[in-house]
């Protein structure tokens, strides 16, 4: 293999000496761990497991050395895109199978390179990227075959017919190369998808100026394409506006930016449009167009192609990891076959046909995302159609027309009502809070970065000024809508603990910052960058998710769906991370656990000062908002009734909790914590008495409120996995109690781990328990089926081995699942597997309440329960004068049909519209209804709640309170050691 190896290095790939010698190594000193890992790297052959690992080192070498030796030779620079050439490997299977690679080599990697070695790498950054291109070059395609004959005159006669299958045009490819110098070198640094498609739309509107009419797909005074018109002809750039959802200046100001690449590059003299004279020209409105005479001419596109791929090579010259200009061509093999859906990547391959790789900004696809309704806002695609289901550019768009039309024109100061709340306190916190919302939204959006490949740009530094007033402005409003709550007089109106709270501030910054860029889906600054760079943890952040959506009322659905997705991250694995605040809480409410939270290293680092992230972050006093000159004993600014929600959202619930925010699991205290303030509780001192009283503290609240959202998505999840493996009743409240059980007496099972890892292995006990004829390969097949399934969960479970471990094991280590099962997870809890075997989970109801501190569990959790009734997405009711219901279609019936996956799927209920009518018809009435009217009156509203696979409503019926004994004799629990399908 290392001979292999070299000969790739030197023969195939050219490298030179040092590189070549560094790549060497590192495959040596990594060779065992490959040998070690056949069977969880791409389809097990021990050939193509070599051709990947070849690639993993050779791109970890490349990136990893950059800047090391700062004079390379211009033959030792080499591309993502040549590694996979020449180890003949898709660009989808390389994302798809990388991360293995730096869980099993991340401390090789570490000791040569440093700790910081994973960020060094980007490879999230290149994934995201590359998601993004793959949805531009669709998006632009479309837009392209709509308006355009896909051929030129050089085409003609090459071909016969030219709308052959994957063929591109001369003039398509001109728009997409001089798209890519826009990329180059307009967008240098922040290369998100709303700037890069407001990209594309000028460039569309150059190409509409200028290719010959015959080329045209529409009809410049009849088309509806173009709906703007006056008496001075078609006004193009408001109608592209209206079309793709854009903004007039900001198009305006990209597409002068593409005709000075025209000059610059291509050479070509400008003339104002009004004075040209041109066929191409006829009934448009000219004003402020610049129009190049012979751009598109036939003898001289083929020499502004050459001149624009020229360009390309030497401003990237290697830089760019994948050549851009592949994207244009679908065919290219080197893409991959994998077809897109919702902004992830299915793979095509018989075993790995149902995993997804996710871009990492909010196109995720939760098992808790709705469905897009017929009549949502965000469903309305490039062409301004509602009947086209939204593509991930289109809802981007959509989502931007709320930040620019909503968001953007509110004051960048605090208004006067907000102003009062501020002097209100026990000192004016006005500049602290002005000065704090400076510094940490400077580190978040820095106007340049230190050592930037790349460089700046002004286009950067504006771009990154409009977004941190956007977020600064968005916090505003939202923290005036909190005031205002918080000071109701249920509340005590005194908000000075909370104001004066310095993580509160954080987290609404953060989380005000994280949906601009998630807006904007920025590849620069993916979350949970947002975390870092504020100082805050993952635990923070859940605290005020939920209430910032309940205090904005317009935030768009893909925006309520992108924060209901962060809240699922966050309590599924990363609050239970080393540094997670949540053990400062943790370790108050349950001293037991004390003793293993250090011995791991758990407990978050001293949350750092303003100052701090200053320096760190390079962000300059000089550059910090002017602090706003407020008197607060003027009357409201006229803004003011305007800035916030005056009412609650109320069709928002989360899945995670209950309707109120911090509702207690013990009974006795819910009607005291109701016309308490949530966020006071949250944000005081872990050790303070909990304002709902009680005699609880403030950190064992908190933990109340936390394991019970944990004990919710478990219960989701079990739910949706038995689902899929076909489980009774019975076993699906096995499997959610002795999760249930494991949190409150096991809880170090959770700590550093996902939450899905501690299902997996419960439903394995439980099959065990039940003798029920299922294994691990068939669990964990299934699981990676489940949309937020991540190879990670079963191939890499974190171990601190104990020092009195019969295996003689020591130190922290990652392993699979199956051994976890085996050497952890079984001889923790087998009594609790025996008890409900044994039927002793029904008394262990109200024994679980009794056992608290003694037996371990935290006073936090929650009294053992059956398995709960989850909220569903209900059918709406879509005809006033028939019994006519709609709901998303279930995931287990979806699964079955062989329509594209992209497609959203709906279940229609009750009778028929009119008598013996067929049902082509009746979908075409429940059709008509539903684009009837007023949008607001016909939309389906299934925001965000839950998935569609929790439609038909709960598993669990309301009065089933006891869990089924079991004659079942005790078993052996361990496990095989088999291999989990990889």
């Amino acid at each position: 293999m290392e001979a292999r190896f070299a000969d790739l290095c030197k023969s195939r790939l050219s490298l030179d000496e040092s590189v070549s010698r560094a790549a060497i190594a590192l495959f040596r000193e990594t060779k065992h761990l490959l040998l070690a890992n056949m069977s969880v790297i791409g389809s097990g052959t021990p050939e193509e497991i070599e051709r990947f690992w070849s690639a993993f080192v050779l791109y970890s070498v490349k990136r990893l050395r950059e800047g090391k030796e700062k004079q390379e030779s211009e033959e030792n620079v080499f591309s993502l895109c040549q590694i996979l050439r020449v180890t003949k490997l898709s660009v989808v299977d390389f994302f798809k199978e990388m991360p293995q690679f730096c869980l099993k080599a991340g401390h090789v990697l570490s000791r040569i390179y440093g700790a910081n070695w994973e960020k060094r790498l980007e490879t999230k950054e290149l994934q995201a990227n590359f998601v993004h291109l793959i949805h531009l070059s669709k998006y632009y395609k479309s837009a392209y075959m709509e308006f355009f004959i896909p051929t030129s005159f050089n085409d003609v006669k090459q071909i016969s017919g030219s709308r052959s299958s994957g063929y591109v045009s001369d003039y398509h490819r001109f728009g997409w190369l001089l798209f890519l110098a826009l990329r180059v070198h307009a967008f240098s640094r922040f290369k998100d998808l709303v700037t890069c498609t407001n990209g594309l739309v000028s460039i569309l509107a150059i190409l509409i100026i200028h290719i010959p009419v015959g080329f045209r797909n529409f009809n410049i005074c009849t088309s509806q394409l173009l709906a703007k018109k006056s008496n001075r002809g078609v006004d193009i750039l408001e109608s592209l506006c209206l079309k793709y959802d854009t903004s007039k200046e900001e198009l305006r100001v990209t597409m002068e930016k593409a005709n000075k690449l025209i000059i610059d590059i291509l050479k070509k003299k400008p003339f104002p449009a009004s004075e040209c004279k041109t066929e191409s020209l006829e009934n448009i409105n000219t004003e402020g167009l610049t129009y190049f005479e012979d751009l598109m001419e036939d003898k001289s596109l083929l020499s502004s192609l050459i001149m624009l791929e020229k360009d390309y090579d030497d401003a990237v010259h290697n830089k760019v990891e994948l050549d851009e200009r592949v994207f244009v061509n679908e065919g290219d093999s080197l893409l991959g076959t994998g077809s897109l859906s919702g902004g992830a990547i299915n793979l095509s391959s018989s075993k790995r046909k149902l995993e997804m790789i996710t871009s990492p900004v909010k196109t995720i696809t939760s098992p808790r995302s709705p469905l897009c309704s017929p009549m949502s806002p965000a469903n309305s695609s490039f062409t301004g159609n509602s009947k086209f289901a939204p593509t991930p550019v289109s809802t981007a768009m959509t989502t931007a027309k709320w930040l620019r039309n909503v968001i953007s024109p509110l004051p960048s100061n605090p208004s006067g009502e907000l102003g009062r709340f501020f002097s209100s306190c026990d000192k004016d916190v006005t500049n602290e809070i002005t000065r704090r919302a400076s510094i940490i939204l400077g580190a978040i959006f820095p106007n340049s970065y230190l050592g930037e490949r790349s460089g700046t740009s002004v286009m950067d530094n504006l771009w990154a000024e409009q977004r941190k007033m956007e977020a600064l402005k968005l916090y505003y409003r939202v923290l005036e809508a909190i005031c205002r709550a918080e000071s109701q007089p249920s509340n005590g109106n005194n908000l000075n603990l909370l104001l004066t709270n310095e993580r509160f501030h954080r987290c609404m910054l953060a989380c005000s910052a994280e949906l601009v860029l998630a807006t904007h889906k920025t590849v620069t600054m993916m979350f949970p960058a947002v975390l870092e760079r504020t100082g805050i943890t993952a635990y923070d952040l859940s605290k005020v998710i939920e209430g910032f959506v309940r205090h904005e009322e317009s935030l768009p659905k893909e925006l309520r769906r992108h924060l209901n997705n962060l809240e699922e991250r966050l309590l599924e694995s990363m609050a239970w991370e080393k540094g997670s605040s949540m053990y400062n809480s943790l370790i108050i409410a349950k001293p037991a656990l004390a003793a293993e939270i250090n011995r791991i290293g758990l407990l978050a680092d001293p949350i750092p000062s303003l100052d701090a992230i200053a320096m760190n972050h390079d962000v300059p006093a000089a550059g910090l908002f002017p602090l706003p000159a407020i008197k607060h004993e003027i009357s409201p600014d006229k803004n003011s009734g305007t800035s916030s929600p005056k009412r609650l959202c109320t069709e928002y619930r989360n899945v995670l909790v209950e309707r109120n925010f911090f509702t207690s699991p013990i009974k006795d205290r819910v009607s005291s914590l109701k016309s308490r303030s949530a966020f006071q509780s949250a944000f005081a001192s872990p050790t303070r008495p909990n304002p709902a009283g009680g005699g609880e503290t403030c950190a064992e609240a908190g933990m109340n409120v936390f394991t019970s959202k944990i004990l919710k998505l478990a219960a989701v999840r079990v739910r949706n996995l038995a689902e899929r493996l076909h489980l009774s009743q019975q076993v699906v409240e096995r499997v959610y109690f002795l999760v249930q059980q494991i949190l409150s007496l096991q809880t170090t099972l959770f700590f550093n781990r996902h939450i899905d890892q501690i299902i997996l292995c419960s439903l394995y006990g439980v099959a065990k328990i039940s003798q029920l004829n299922l294994t691990f390969k068939e669990i964990i097949s299934s699981y990676r089926r489940q949309p937020h399934c991540k190879p990670q969960v079963f191939r890499s479970v974190f171990i601190a081995w104990p020092l009195t471990h019969r295996s003689g094991r020591t130190g922290k280590e990652h392993v699979d699942i199956i051994t976890f099962y085996n050497e952890i997870f079984i001889p923790s809890v087998r009594p609790l597997l025996v008890d409900l075997d044994s039927g002793a989970s029904t008394s262990n109801h109200n024994r679980l309440e009794d056992n608290k501190i003694a037996d371990g569990q935290c006073p936090g959790t929650p009294r053992a329960c059956p398995f709960p009734s989850l909220p569903d997405v209900s059918p709406k009711k879509v005809s006033a004068g028939h019994n006519i219901y709609v709901s998303p279609l279930r995931s287990s019936k979806k699964d079955i049909l062989l329509s594209p996956s992209s497609k959203s799927y709906y279940a229609c209920i009750g009778e028929s519209t009119h008598a013996y009518q067929s049902p082509s018809k009746d979908l075409k009435a429940i059709n008509n209804h539903l684009n009837s009217g007023r949008k607001v009156c016909g939309k389906l509203n299934f925001e965000g709640l839950v998935s569609d696979s929790l439609v038909a409503g709960s598993l669990c019926p309301q009065n089933s309170s006891s869990i089924p004994s079991s004659s079942f004799t005790r078993l052996n629990l361990a496990l095989k050691y088999e291999q989990p399908d990889a």
